[in-house]
């Protein structure tokens, strides 16, 4: 066989056909409790600038905001409700296939992606919210949805065999998920489809208790988003200093072994959103001891 000469030219046309090598995965469970964060974290930037953060900060899990997969106009302003609608009917699934090699070559899991499904989606709307799920490979969809919405999307989830975990609020609502009631409303059928994503502290806002909440309902949690506020409708703020039992959670994830990621939702004001995000996880790491 003819051997081909090497030159510096072949030779970096060579490097730029070659894929590009993933980081080595990033550890971040602790005492077999999985910290990792909402996206939503860091939406003061760009997926790919949110995901250097994470590497930065150690963060080896992740749920997706769909603001960070989900486009601007050109002014900068958020799409209007028709126009979205008709970008997740025609988008192509390559487009979010693209977002979850982003994250392997981070070495970060892509667990969930919050897809809030609203009383104004349409079937088609609903539908591609579950295939975006699969481009994506994540385990389960999370959305602040609308509490009569949960039997609709119901037959949905079961088809795709994705589950879907409902996002609290504080503010009470007869079709809004804030109380442990209005979960219950959603899971009459029983479906193992329809399941829960606990904000512990929206839910401590509300003035209820998530760690008895978690004891209890834990088979149907499948993601906690840690954040602290006060009681009675009370602020955002800095870890440790409101009235979430944020320790006490995790404890209950350790002690129990429960396979539930603990996402950290950076919402308070803080000096700068690395910097703040990074507190909230070393404050997690430290209460799991």
């Amino acid at each position: 066989m003819m051997s081909i000469p090497v030159t510096r030219r072949t030779f970096a046309q060579t490097l730029l056909t070659l894929p590009v090598a993933a980081s080595a995965a990033i550890n971040s469970k602790f005492h077999g409790v999985m910290l990792g964060a909402q996206s939503y974290s860091f939406r003061d930037r760009s997926v790919e600038d949110a995901i250097k953060a994470m590497q930065e900060i150690g963060i080896g899990y992740c749920e997706l905001f769909s603001g960070h997969s989900e486009p601007k106009l050109a002014s900068g302003k958020q799409m209007n409700r028709q126009e979205l609608r008709m970008w997740r009917k025609t988008v192509s699934l390559d487009h979010f296939k693209k977002i979850k090699e982003q994250f392997q070559k981070a070495g970060i899991v892509l667990y969930a992606y919050n897809y809030s499904f609203r009383d104004d989606f349409d079937d088609d709307e609903i539908t591609r919210g579950f295939e975006f799920a699969k481009a994506l490979g994540v385990k389960c969809l999370t959305a602040s949805a609308n509490v009569k919405t949960a039997k609709r999307i119901d037959p949905f989830a079961k088809k795709a065999k994705i589950r879907v975990g409902m996002h609290n609020h504080s503010r009470i609502d007869p079709n809004e998920f804030a109380t442990p009631e209005s979960f219950a409303e959603a899971k009459k059928g029983n479906s193992p489809f329809i399941a829960v994503n606990l904000d512990i502290g929206h839910f401590t806002a509300a003035n209820f208790d998530p760690v008895s909440f978690l004891s209890e309902h834990h088979a149907d949690i499948v993601t906690l988003h840690i954040k602290d506020r006060k009681k009675d409708q009370g602020a955002n703020v800095p870890f440790g200093e409101g009235d979430t039992k944020i320790k006490e959670v995790l404890t209950v994830l350790k002690e129990k072994k429960y396979a539930i990621p603990a996402m950290i939702e950076y919402e308070y004001k803080g000096a700068e959103t690395v910097s703040e995000v990074k507190k909230c996880f070393e404050y997690c790491k430290k209460a799991l001891g």
